[in-house]
Formats: C-alpha cells, sequence, structure tokens
C-alpha cells in the first residue's frame, strides 16, 4: 500500500494554480460489462481486462448541431491513433478512452454530457477551463515542451516557436495532468485494468497515477522524437520528467535512436543503468524493471481500403488524372510548423528546375498543407514562407497552364488526398525533425491499391526521404537526404524522376510488404502484449510508495526481501554469543560518491564500540589495498581487515596479514597493465589502480556512455589475452578488475568461518553488509548453506544486507550507508543478554498436614 506520509504530496507542485472546478463525481462503473444471457454457472472464459486509453484528445468529431441537448453531433475520428489501434486489441476486451472533447466543443461540458460519450462512444472527457488548457496545451506543450522534443532551445524570440521554461506554465501542465489522474481514479480498476498512455501532453501522469496506484499496469508511448540528453538536459525539470516515464511500467518509442537519448538522460541524470536481456531492454528502477519498447506505428490499412473504395475518390482521381497529364508528378503532404521543411522542399524544387532545364514545365510538386496543431506567429512565419517561395518559384519557371508549385493550404478532403497520393510518381518528405511521419506509408499503400481506382499498370513509387523522421530506418528502400542541404533534396528529387521503372517497383514492392505486415494493429498489439508481460509480477511484489512532488515513486520487494530494522536484530544479537560482523567499506560505510575516502570518527568509534565486546569479531572486507585500509583503521585495535578481496586478512591490528597460498605468480600483470593502459590513454578520466595480488582500471570519472562502453570493450580484450592466465576478469561498480583464480570475497567469508569453527566458536550470529556484485559472493556464502563448504549451526542466525533496494541475494536491505551506521550503533548500544541468577524461594508451613 502507498506509505501515508506521501497522501496529496503530488498537489504541491500545482499549488501556484487555481483550483480545477470539482463538478459533481459521475457514478461510473469501475468494470463495464454488459449482460450476457449465459447463466452464473457458465464455464465460458473470463473476459480479458480492460483496456484504458488515454490521450490528450477523444478520437471525436464535434459538429454543430443545433438539435442535439449538447449542440454538437458526436461520431469517431477514425483517423486518431487512439482509436486505430483497436483493431490491435483482443476483439473481446473491454476499451475506455479518456481525454478531452475536441476543440470545436470545448465548452460543452457536463455530466449528461459525459454519461452520453460514455454510453454511445466508450468515451470519457475530462474537462479543462479554457485558460488552463490553453496554458497547458498551447502554452507549455506546443511552445515550450514541443519545440525542444524536436531540438529547438528557447534561445530565440517566441515569434520563432520556442518560449522560455515559464515555471507557471509547467504549473498548469502539472495541473491537467492532475485532473487527468482524477478521472482516472474515478473508473480505474488498477488490479485488472491496462492503461495506454499517449504522448508528451502526459508525460507527468504517470507520476500521479503511481501515486494513487501503486500496482497500476502503465504504459506510455512518446508520439514525438526523444531528444539527446544534451538537449533534455536543459530543461529545468528534467528530473521530474525522466522519473515520470521511470513510473511506467513498459515505455515505447518509434526508433532505437529516441530510445537510446531516453537511456542516456536516464544514466546521466539519474544514474541508472539498463541491461538487454531475450530481446528486451530493462532499466531497474527501485526494484521495478521498466521495459524499453522499439517499435514504430503502422497505419490502418482498412481505413485507407475504405477511402480507396468511395466513389468520391474515383472521381478525384479522374480529376488530378485530367488536371496533370503529361506532368511527372510529386507529392507532399505536412501540418504547418516550423520542422516539417516545406521551405527549405520549395527550395530544393527550385534548385531541381535551375539544374535540370528539361524538367520546366513538365516536373510538378504538390504541396498539401495540412491545418497548424497549434496557433502563434511561428504558424504564421512558415505559411507567409512558404507562400512566397512558391510565389517566387512560379513567377520564375512557371508558364500559361503549367505551375511548378502547387500550394494547396485550404482543405483537403481524404479521397482528393488520396487521389494526389496514387497519382504520384514521388513522395517527398523532407521534415528537419520529426516523431514518426506516416506519410510515406500511406503513400506506399495507395501507390500499390491504384488499382481499385483503374490504374491496372504494375505498382511502383519512390519516397525522398528525410533522414531525421523517425520512419526512415523502417523504409530502407528510400532516397534518404539531409533536408539541410538543398542540393542534395534536389538531386534526390531527379534521381527519382529518372529511376527505371524496374527499380521503382523493387523498392515499391520492399515497403508495400513492411508496411502492410507492420500495421497499427501490429503495433498496438505487440505494445499491449508487452505491457501484459512487463506487469505479470506486480502481484508477487510489496509495493511502497516514496518521495515528494513529483520525485514520488514505488518501491517493489520481493515477497522475503524487507528493511533490515534495529528492532528486529538487536533481539538475537543479544541472545548470541558468538558473532561475526562482515561489512563492504565502499558504498557501505563509506558513500560512493564521497571523494575523501577516509572513515570518519563516527565509524571509527562505533567499529571500536562493536570490537569492545568479546563476543563480536568485526571484519572490514574490501578490495582496496592492504596498506591504505591499515593507515585508515589504525585507530581501530580489535578491527579484521580483509583486503584486495581476501588475498590478505588479518584479525587485528597488530596480527600478522595471511596471505592466500593460492596465487603466487603474477606474471600475468604484465599482459594486462600494457592493455588498461591503451584504454586509459584512449578514455579521458578513467585511471589504473594497482594491487600487490591485482590490478584494476576505474571509469568513474569518465562520460558515463563512452566509459560504460570502453569497459565492456576492456573487459572482452582482457578475457583474450588471458584466456591460459590463473585470472578472472570481472566488472564491478564502474571498474574492470583483474585478479587471481580463487580469490573472492566469498572465499574469504568461507575461510574466516572455518577459522571460528575451528576455535570451536563456530558463529551463532553472522551480519552481512554490502553493496555492489562483489558483496554477492559473500552473501551467498552465508546464505545458501548447500553450496558453502563451510556449515553454520542450524540455530544461527544469519542477517545478509545488500546497500539500496535492487536485486540481491540479500535477504534485507538498507537505503544507505546512513542507514548503515545507525545500524551499527543499534548493535553496539544493545547489551548483550545475560542469564538472569536463580531465584531462592523459601516456603514455611504453619502447623502440620
Amino acid at each position: 500500500m502507498p506509505s501515508l506520509s506521501c497522501h496529496n504530496l503530488l498537489d504541491l507542485a500545482a499549488a501556484d494554480e487555481a483550483p480545477l472546478p470539482s463538478p459533481t463525481p459521475l457514478r461510473l462503473p469501475r468494470v463495464m460489462s454488459v449482460a450476457s444471457p449465459a447463466s452464473p454457472t457458465s464455464s465460458s472464459p473470463p473476459a480479458p481486462p480492460r483496456r484504458v486509453i488515454v490521450s490528450h484528445r477523444l478520437p471525436l468529431r464535434a459538429a454543430p448541431d443545433q438539435a442535439s441537448p449538447f449542440g454538437f453531433a458526436f461520431s469517431v475520428d477514425s483517423g486518431t491513433v487512439a482509436y486505430q489501434l483497436r483493431s490491435g486489441l483482443p476483439a473481446n476486451a473491454p476499451v475506455l478512452h479518456i481525454g478531452t472533447l475536441p476543440a470545436a466543443a470545448a465548452e460543452a461540458a457536463s455530466d449528461e454530457l459525459s454519461n452520453y460519450l460514455l454510453a454511445n462512444f466508450s468515451c470519457l472527457p475530462v474537462y479543462l477551463p479554457s485558460d488552463l488548457h490553453h496554458r497547458f496545451y498551447h502554452g507549455f506543450c506546443k511552445h515550450y515542451l514541443w519545440p525542444l522534443l524536436h531540438y529547438l532551445l528557447p534561445l530565440t524570440p517566441s515569434s520563432l516557436g520556442g518560449l522560455p521554461f515559464q515555471r507557471a506554465l509547467y504549473h498548469s501542465f502539472l495541473s491537467a495532468n492532475r485532473a487527468f489522474a482524477d478521472r482516472l481514479t474515478e473508473v480505474l480498476t488498477p488490479d485488472e485494468d491496462l492503461v495506454w498512455i499517449h504522448d508528451y501532453h502526459l508525460l507527468a501522469l504517470p507520476t500521479f497515477l503511481r501515486k494513487r496506484f501503486p500496482r497500476a499496469k502503465v504504459g506510455f508511448f512518446l508520439h514525438s522524437p526523444f531528444p539527446s540528453s544534451e538537449i533534455f538536459r536543459t530543461i529545468p525539470v528534467r528530473d521530474d520528467l525522466v522519473r515520470a516515464l521511470l513510473n511506467a511500467d513498459l515505455v515505447g518509442f518509434h526508433t532505437f535512436d529516441y530510445a537510446r537519448h531516453f537511456l542516456s538522460a536516464c544514466s546521466r541524470l539519474l544514474g541508472l543503468d539498463y541491461q538487454s536481456k531475450r530481446g528486451y531492454i530493462g532499466i531497474e528502477y527501485y526494484g521495478r524493471t521498466v521495459t524499453v519498447k522499439i517499435l514504430p506505428v503502422g497505419i490502418d490499412m482498412g481505413q485507407l481500403r475504405s477511402v480507396v473504395s468511395a466513389p468520391e475518390t474515383g472521381d478525384a482521381v479522374r480529376r488530378v488524372a485530367e488536371a496533370y497529364k503529361g506532368r511527372r508528378l510529386m507529392i507532399g503532404v505536412d501540418d504547418v510548423d516550423l520542422f516539417k521543411g516545406i521551405g527549405l522542399k520549395f527550395l530544393a524544387m527550385e534548385q531541381l528546375l535551375v539544374e535540370h532545364p528539361e524538367l520546366r514545365g513538365r516536373a510538378v510538386l504538390v504541396q498539401i498543407a495540412n491545418p497548424a496543431r497549434s496557433e502563434g506567429r511561428d504558424v504564421q512565419g512558415v505559411q507567409d514562407e512558404a507562400r512566397a517561395i512558391s510565389a517566387r518559384v512560379n513567377a520564375r519557371f512557371g508558364t500559361p497552364g503549367y505551375t511548378p508549385i502547387v500550394l494547396l493550404d485550404g482543405p483537403v478532403t481524404p479521397q482528393e488526398k488520396a487521389a494526389y497520393y496514387a497519382a504520384a510518381e514521388c513522395c517527398v518528405v523532407s521534415a528537419v525533425r520529426d516523431g514518426l511521419n506516416r506519410i510515406p506509408y500511406i503513400y506506399t499503400v495507395l501507390r500499390q491499391e491504384s488499382d481499385a481506382l483503374g490504374d491496372d499498370t504494375p505498382k511502383r513509387s519512390v519516397i525522398v526521404l528525410s533522414e531525421f523522421v523517425g520512419c526512415s530506418p523502417s523504409l530502407s528502400g528510400a532516397i534518404r537526404v539531409n533536408p539541410w542541404s538543398v542540393e542534395s533534396v534536389a538531386e534526390a528529387m531527379n534521381a527519382a524522376l529518372r529511376m527505371p521503372e524496374a527499380e521503382q517497383r523493387l523498392r515499391h514492392e520492399k515497403h508495400y510488404k513492411y508496411v502492410s505486415t507492420h500495421d497499427v494493429a501490429y503495433w498496438a498489439k505487440s505494445f499491449d502484449q508487452d505491457l501484459q508481460r512487463a506487469c505479470k509480477d506486480h502481484f508477487s511484489r510489496r509495493h511502497w510508495g516514496i518521495g515528494f512532488g513529483m520525485s514520488f515513486k514505488v518501491v517493489a520487494l520481493g515477497p522475503n526481501f524487507r528493511r533490515l530494522s534495529v528492532e528486529h536484530i538487536v533481539p538475537p544479537f543479544r541472545r548470541t554469543e558468538n558473532r561475526l560482523i562482515l561489512l563492504d567499506y565502499d558504498g557501505t560505510v563509506m558513500p560512493e560518491n564521497s571523494i575523501d575516502k577516509t572513515p570518519s570518527s563516527e565509524v571509527i568509534s562505533v567499529l571500536n564500540r562493536l570490537c569492545e565486546d568479546p563476543k563480536n569479531r568485526v571484519f572490514i572486507v574490501s578490495g582496496r589495498g592492504k596498506d591504505e585500509l591499515s593507515k585508515w583503521f589504525a585507530p581501530c585495535e580489535k578491527l579484521g581487515i580483509a583486503a584486495e578481496h581476501g588475498y590478505f586478512t588479518r584479525w587485528s591490528r597488530d596480527a600478522p596479514w595471511e596471505t592466500s597460498v593460492l596465487a603466487a605468480d603474477f606474471d600475468w600483470k604484465k599482459t594486462a597493465e600494457p592493455v588498461m593502459q591503451l584504454y586509459t590513454e584512449a578514455t579521458d578520466g578513467s585511471y589504473i589502480e594497482h594491487k600487490e595480488s591485482a590490478i584494476v582500471w576505474h571509469h568513474q570519472e569518465a562520460d558515463p556512455d563512452f566509459g560504460s562502453c570502453q569497459a565492456k570493450e576492456l573487459l572482452d580484450h582482457l578475457e583474450n589475452v588471458l584466456a591460459n592466465e590463473p585470472v578472472v576478469v570481472k566488472r564491478g561498480q564502474q571498474i574492470v578488475e583483474v585478479n587471481p583464480q580463487g580469490i573472492s570475497k566469498g572465499v574469504v567469508v568461507e575461510s574466516l568461518l572455518s577459522s571460528m569453527v575451528k576455535t570451536g566458536k563456530a558463529p551463532d550470529f553472522v551480519l552481512c553488509i554490502g553493496d555492489d556484485r562483489s558483496d554477492e559472493d559473500m552473501f551467498e556464502s552465508i546464505v545458501c548453506p548447500s553450496n558453502a563448504s563451510v556449515k553454520l549451526p542450524a540455530t544461527s542466525e544469519v542477517f545478509a544486507c545488500t546497500v539500496g533496494k535492487k536485486p540481491s541475494m540479500a535477504k534485507y536491505y538498507l537505503d544507505d550507508t546512513v542507514d548503515v551506521i545507525k545500524m551499527l550503533e543499534g548493535l553496539a548500544n544493545a547489551p548483550s543478554q545475560r542469564p538472569r541468577p536463580a531465584v531462592q524461594l523459601r516456603v514455611s508451613f504453619e502447623g502440620s498436614l
């Protein structure tokens, strides 16, 4: 259950906002069902869980209708991805859409309308006051977050599309996301429903939702690009947004580039690493595994075929064919925004006609400009630029009956668009940055379906495609271009028009095979299955909510993995006689990020107090060298030290060092050191640490991504060159280390246990605390008695404890080094339990029996 200390803390994030209106909450069913004639004892399989699709807008259209009690007639908008994805979900699974009303009907808010839309369209509207929605959508989303996700830093005036970060707009963004969470709270059955959140407008929603329902099954798909970490890290609330995505169970991206940038942001901002296992990328985040999925959205084949089969489409095709008879037609379809590169495309068309005079009077570029999705001077600027360039090119190269650039910036019906797609020899997409852009997919399908429009010639098509568009990796037959290079785009357009028909057919067949098999149903089904897989362990773990505001997160722990408390460990500590306490150093009693690694006076004091008890044997078990540890712990007379992972051991300050007899030949260092030196010179911030028994390459000061990549390469390199040497090459926490075989913390623990058993003081209490991979060997030695060479008494109290919440052989955890010191102080202050003296009872009897 969530921590009560975090209740409503997220509301603090929007404290500066006026409170949202609180209409009477709808009494909606948490599980939507339809009455079935089946008897209660029917053996029919249970219905699949409900899918809750959350997007900024509901997949609806609204047209003014005075006859309607709401003032609008509503219908399904089948062109939206939120609606099209239903084709990939189980046919018998209930689906509920949550989002705001269409812009035309934004003011028609009422409970009656909500009930009507829920009953007729399975849509539940989120009502936002108009001023809040304007600040949320047109302010923060479209004029700050959206440009930045497309690599436009807010260094320019707002007339060019980028606003500087404003805290008030961010609070509006949070308030809107909180309103979505409020609506979800009314209807969600968190143990059953699958929630699928769409796009950057709702980036904060996973945090609000996770706070209320720790076990909620949440997927998030980002339809826009995720910029490089250098760009993303300029956002003042960058940590909030990354943590929000990590509060989902599954995060989806169109391309590997976008996913790679997200993983880099997680690494650089939060220090999180990812692992790839059996084809899935996972990020360990407070005991939860957040899965990262990479798959571009496809198109709705059924919808396109329905457009093709419409009688209006055939008429439109005949009109277009007649209008452009004898011309070489190219098509471009783009929204009016800064990043679609419409102006660059027109300049490329101009360059094409300059360099290839033979195409004048023949080549035509038809540009369909879809309505802008935002408002502002930047949109007007794009329109003005496109009109100005097209007018100049047409004035320069146009003739009576010939217009090189046809700009259609008015309403164009789907049937008319389909006609232009089907007639065009080439599709040109020159966006300078775009999330996916399904225009090439649509073009490919409509060229293939042109036989339904009366064209029975062999199918062929060519696509000139910007390399900065999300669909570029999936269309390997396209002519990829740098849209910023006008000459390159012009040359690609010329190559497309001059390409042999046989090659055009081969490229078309390759694209159509991919597009037709990776449609929107395939994408939705794949995401849905992966979301279920990512959530399958929810009920086998315990969940706690921690953190304030947008830093809220859920800690998921196994049923037997729990926090080690002083109250739990002190009673067995008191009643035992022979205790062994094993402590790692870095990351356990000393913070990992501390610059000065010398132990504090507090650490020295608590270790001395533990060592003063004759029933305790306390050891520092570390990978550090013996000279360094001897110097640091000189004030601890009775403290035992196992240095260099146990190669050197001593039982007290005045005892001699014992050396492992397993390793005596260190000639392998002559091979390993030059290899490490090579990587040190190539990796800025790395260095080599020399030990008597080992050699270590550190990269914690290097670039996180490059250092990790170099560490992997070094590991492989060392394993190859040292394959015949008696050594082990290991990766640790930002290190690569070469040790002699048979030397590990697990081996030294078994040696210490064996020595205590031989002296007749087999430990009946063992506490082992560590934080990294090398400490797992210690945990295994004491937690898995079947694998150990030394058997502890059956009555021994064993506490294996890791620092930090993460998968581990240990059964317990402590949060950080501060908790470790508090735990040790609790043990140092706990007196041993002494046997009580026998009580003598004197009984006197008066009289006689």
